[in-house]
């Protein structure tokens, strides 16, 4: 259950409890919130009034202190020595995977860039970067297609009547995804999916072969519903920016295809996991087309819920420890304003058309206008919708207000130019893929009415380049 994110501090007694109010629950705890008009639904512990986060109000009870290592949660000061040899924040012992900066990009000395707000440029400044983004996008080939599709195996969740609207558009967005790995031949047997920023694992819960990468610790993950269904499936808690697929040990071992996938990588994490898939020493590129996939008809087992996922037949093991090709990626991408210039992986292609890490800078933070343009400038934003995908907190991070510029073109203008720092950006994306011999799209995915970063970014190795390779 989720706890209020009052705590110890706010100095709210338990006898400030309205004379009207009901008393606490059995069984819970007897913290009167303030704020919310009533107790603490928090369980206490047997022979407790309080519960954990509240127990400074039991007498005799230690004073609660923020932990050190991570000032989201707090412990009680006199087990603080305890605490922090097992806290979940605490470093551990790196693992054989990580190699420090791995996928971080070239270090040129341009991150170095003194940040400047929009809000902070003059008018012909700012004039000048919409002439340079003109030119830039000026036969500019990354045209955005509107193709909605989606894959059976969500059908029956998309209509369960007990999913709430947020869920529903989750829902709506792992649909489409699957359908165009379904589409790209990439959903099959013998294939390991390795999903970018998995944070609860939802998408790979309908990807049965798999590996997950996330950063930070998740609660609710849905790992442990795929043990013991004939699926090897593996979480990695890593930084993407220090992974080194290469090394590890389930790849280099079933050596399968790889299949990249992602929903909302925001930002560089999307450059983090294009070069960790494209740059990674020793990952091997496909060299022919995606393997045929299977018809969603044939069977593969009584546990399956999407058969093409199941694994297939090892290859022969190749000499050395090596994971398999890169058989392609589908990533949705989103938060553009978080891009960064030392992770970019379009810096030719900015360099290329006389632009660099000032400009880039400049359209990272333009590219939020795409999403909040529509709101004429100074306008506070709408309340949050609870049930708005844009309000889901794993998957989008605001843009700063700073970079809000009043008189400044209109509503509609602004939104046009976001759209256009976005595409510029995906454009160099693009262009990163094809240099190593992909074929890559972006396409309108769902209807923006779903999500407003709608767009999916999807490659497969191009005809060219296997023709060449064979």
């Amino acid at each position: 259950m989720k706890h209020s994110k009052q705590t110890w501090h706010d100095n709210i007694s338990p006898q400030a409890a309205p004379s009207n109010m009901a008393a606490a629950l059995p069984g819970r705890c007897g913290f009167f919130l303030e704020k919310k008009k009533r107790f603490c639904k928090m369980i206490v512990g047997r022979g407790r009034r309080f519960c954990g986060e509240h127990a400074t109000m039991e007498e005799g009870s230690s004073r609660r202190i923020v932990c050190p290592l991570d000032p989201k949660h707090t412990v009680s000061e006199d087990k603080l020595d305890k605490h922090l040899k097992k806290c979940n924040s605490r470093e551990k012992p790196r693992p054989v995977y990580y190699v420090e900066n791995i996928n971080s990009g070239p270090a040129d000395g341009d991150d170095m860039l003194q940040q400047v707000s929009l809000s902070e440029h003059s008018r012909a400044q700012l004039e000048s970067l919409l002439d340079k983004l003109k030119t830039a996008v000026t036969g500019l080939q990354c045209d955005v297609e509107d193709r909605v599709l989606s894959h059976p195996a969500l059908q029956e969740e998309l209509n369960n009547p007990k999913n709430g609207d947020s869920a529903h558009k989750h829902l709506k967005q792992q649909s489409s995804i699957l359908g165009h790995l379904e589409a790209l031949g990439l959903l099959g047997r013998g294939r390991c999916f390795v999903e970018f920023g998995a944070g609860r694992g939802k998408l790979s819960h309908w990807i049965h072969e798999l590996l997950l990468v996330e950063r930070c610790s998740t609660r609710f993950k849905v790992d442990g519903k795929h043990q013991g269904v004939g699926v090897e499936f593996e979480r990695l808690q890593v930084d993407i920016q220090h992974l080194d697929l290469s090394k590890v040990p389930l790849l280099t071992q079933k050596k399968l295809p790889l299949v990249g996938v992602g929903k909302h990588l925001c930002g560089a994490a999307t450059d983090l996991a294009l070069r960790c898939l494209m740059e990674t020493p020793g990952l091997r590129q496909e060299t022919g087309p995606p393997r045929k996939r299977l018809k969603t008809s044939e069977p593969a087992g009584p546990e399956s819920v999407v058969p093409a996922a199941l694994p297939g037949p090892v290859p022969n093991p190749d000499p050395g420890l090596h994971p398999g090709p890169v058989q392609g990626l589908a990533v949705a991408l989103c938060c553009h304003h978080r891009c960064e210039w030392r992770h970019y992986v379009g810096q030719k292609f900015f360099l290329q058309r006389g632009l660099g890490a000032e400009e880039f800078s400049a359209f990272c933070r333009m590219s939020s206008w795409a999403t909040c343009g529509l709101r004429p400038a100074g306008q506070d934003p709408p309340p949050q919708d609870p049930t708005s995908q844009r309000g889901d907190h794993e998957e989008h991070e605001p843009a700063e207000e700073t970079d809000t510029v009043n008189g400044f073109l209109s509503a509609a203008e602004r939104e046009q130019v976001g759209r256009l720092c976005k595409r510029l950006i995906d454009g160099g994306r693009i262009h990163f893929l094809r240099t190593r011999g992909f074929d890559s799209r972006l396409s309108r995915y769902v209807n923006s009415r779903v999500t407003l970063e709608n767009v999916l970014l999807t490659a497969v190795p191009s005809s060219s380049s296997s023709s060449s390779s064979s």
